[in-house]
């Protein structure tokens, strides 16, 4: 009896370790995903920013010789 209650034991222990690393690695693996986005995205709309920006320092400096 005590025989196969260690093993019982044994296979809930490897496979909790297997769910638990598996269950783990998925969320890691979307929060990683989730933050890639975020951070691609805020990249987008700085250099959507920083072209606007450019361009209105080119008009002014057109506007200003011209004047």
């Amino acid at each position: 009896m005590a025989l196969s209650s260690m093993t019982w034991a044994y296979a809930r222990i490897i496979a909790g370790t297997l769910l638990g690393g598996t269950l783990g690695f998925y969320v890691m693996h979307r929060v990683e995903v989730s933050y890639k986005m975020k951070m691609e995205e805020a990249l987008r709309q700085y250099e959507k920013d920083m072209k606007k920006r450019q361009e209105e320092e080119n008009l002014g400096h057109i506007s200003g010789d011209s004047a």
